[in-house]
């Protein structure tokens, strides 16, 4: 039986995030989202945030501990693309990615960290991705920003790991998601040759793992990095 939790998930108005946001309240924890625009699931309250800016996330954080108590388990899932070849990849391109998917990801575990230190408590779930370890052209901004949750887990692990807060990283491969289904058939199914599973994940076996990290079973796991990619990159 879990203890049910205050967990706020960043980017939780469609895709992977909306999944994990409907996998938590499935199982009966207080859900909150971030989000710029849409809502998340039913259930969850849902707070406007913009993560590259640390006031917006201090703001939604500050509401959603009015409503529904101190944030027990963070996941930080918000992220965008701009995805060009390095050559004609401009600063902005490169910076504005860095600065939602990595810088993003520390404003929410900073603030998030006050109230699990006082809690001698937390789970911080940073949203990754097979590309952060495997590489993709075209992506160079995304795959850094999305390596840098790796070092930025295990650093955290390391600095709170005696306040019984842990700090992993779940890293996805190619997931049923609008992103997906807008790929040509014939690309969809290049992509699923070199999947040993030989096919694409549904945003809720993502979730699954994310809440099972972010529970009670899962106290020892900290600083880990968990693929779920169905064997694409098997974590390196």
């Amino acid at each position: 039986m879990t203890t049910p939790r205050t967990v706020l998930v960043t980017g939780g108005n469609r895709g992977i995030g909306y999944a994990i946001a409907e996998e938590f309240l499935a199982q009966g924890h207080r859900v909150a989202v971030t989000a710029r625009s849409g809502e998340g699931p039913e259930g969850s309250l849902t707070v406007r945030a913009d993560v590259t800016d640390g006031a917006s996330v201090d703001a939604a954080f500050t509401r959603v501990e009015a409503e529904l108590g101190p944030v027990e388990v963070v996941v930080a899932n918000a992220g965008i693309t701009k995805d060009t070849l390095l050559m004609r990849m401009s600063d902005e391109e490169f910076d504005s990615v860095v600065e939602t998917n990595l810088g993003g990801a520390f404003r929410v575990v900073k603030r998030a960290s006050k109230g699990m230190l006082k809690a001698r408590w937390g789970r911080i779930v940073l949203i990754s991705s097979v590309v952060g370890l495997y590489g993709s052209a075209g992506q160079v901004n995304y795959a850094a920003s999305k390596s840098g949750l790796v070092g930025m887990a295990r650093s955290i692990t390391r600095e709170l790991g005696g306040r019984g807060i842990t700090a992993n990283v779940v890293a996805p491969g190619f997931i049923e998601t609008d992103m997906t289904a807008a790929l040509p058939e014939a690309q969809q199914a290049e992509y699923k040759k070199n999947i040993p599973a030989g096919r694409f994940a549904s945003p809720n076996e993502v979730a699954r793992v994310v809440t099972w990290v972010a529970g009670d079973d899962a106290g020892y796991v900290s600083g880990a990095v968990i693929p779920v990619d169905g064997g694409l990159g098997m974590g390196h």
